[in-house]
């Protein structure tokens, strides 16, 4: 089978690889329809995590259902499925405290295109299939189902690790995928008034779309004044750092009022430390509360996820500003490592 991989550090391409044929009594093997490219495909790539060789790279797909292990009961061979970003097991200590995506270790139930093969591929495994695997619905199509893998389960839990009050006031920083998502959460929760900060015109649009009253373009005006301008100095109830900056991250923590929530959502690749405002954050006792997190997995985050697309809450595929067979992966891939040509989210096509 092909699979797109990482040969180093720097380095990817299309191989061959053989298709796995036993999925374990527990786990399955899946058909790849439809991916996405994430930015954090490119952190892997770039040594992230160390080098990898020959490692699968990807983590967001759905599929059909090619091979089940024996104890998988509640999907059949030939279903179309969508399998979370992060892959919990459920019965270690982590996962039984109610912390799956930190299954086993911190940040440990991410394992695609970590700790085993990706889904870039036409066939991948999954593991824990049982508690991972959930059925699309006949009526949600793969290229909006493929949202729920990350984009839309990571930026609503932006939005749900804000505690935003019914009505209350939230600011979102950056509109990539995640970001976009998170707005959208944010409004589902019952925002009185979502303020987001971008400056790229497609994504200005696009937060409109999925819900901000107002948008600050910060090469415009700061938008740390121009928030507290807004909320007579008040500042907002709920923030959401959805880039993983220095900048937006301390941004986050002056605009947010005593009491409230900051949701930190981004991936820090840089620096030792992410450094705190100390007078803003009101010298260590200004009860702003911060709360980080990663990719909710499990069927039941998922069946959830897909119910808000076959209902008409949200449609995600907006978010697709790309479309490439698999046989232009890697054009996809450098791509988004460069945010060229104003992407947001590239579609890989399988069929």
């Amino acid at each position: 089978m092909r699979a797109f991989v990482m040969k180093g550090i720097g380095e990817v391409g299309i191989v061959e690889k053989p298709i796995p044929e036993d999925p374990g009594p527990n786990g399955a093997i899946i058909r790849t329809t439809r991916a996405l490219i994430c930015t954090s495909d490119a952190h892997t790539v770039l040594g992230g995590i160390a080098e990898r060789r020959d490692l699968t790279l990807g983590h967001e797909a759905v599929g059909i259902v090619h091979r089940l292990g024996s104890e998988v009961r509640h999907v059949k061979e030939g279903d179309r499925v969508a399998v979370n970003a992060i892959t919990p097991c459920y019965h270690c200590e982590n996962c039984l405290r109610g912390y799956t995506s930190q299954c086993t270790t911190m940040l440990g139930g991410w394992k695609f295109a970590n700790t085993k093969d990706g889904v870039f591929s036409d066939f991948f495994h999954v593991n824990d299939a049982e508690a991972n695997l959930a059925p699309i619905p006949d009526s949600v199509p793969d290229e909006a189902a493929v949202y729920t893998c990350d984009m839309m389960s990571t930026g609503f839990m932006g939005a749900e690790n804000a505690n935003i009050p019914v009505g209350g006031i939230v600011a979102v920083f950056a509109q990539g995928p995640v970001g976009l998502m998170a707005t959208a959460g944010a409004k589902l929760l019952g925002a009185g008034l979502i303020i987001t900060v971008e400056s790229i015109p497609r994504r200005k649009e696009l937060s409109k779309r999925y819900g901000a009253d107002l948008v600050i373009d910060f090469k415009d005006r700061d938008p740390v004044k121009a928030i507290l301008d807004l909320t007579d100095g008040s500042g907002v109830d709920s923030s959401i750092e959805s880039l993983g900056s220095q900048a937006t991250f301390e941004a986050c923590i002056k605009v947010t009022r005593p009491g409230g929530t900051i949701s930190s959502i981004g991936y820090y690749g840089k620096g030792d430390y992410v450094k705190i405002p100390r007078v803003e954050w009101g010298v260590g006792m200004g009860d702003k509360t911060i709360r980080t997190g990663l990719c909710p997995g499990g069927k039941e985050r998922m069946k959830r996820l897909l119910r808000m697309i076959e209902n008409g809450r949200i449609d995600p595929t907006p978010l697709t500003s790309h479309t490439f067979g698999f046989d232009e992966i890697e054009k996809a891939f450098h791509l988004m490592e460069t945010k060229g040509d104003n992407i947001i989210k590239p579609l890989i096509i399988f069929d």
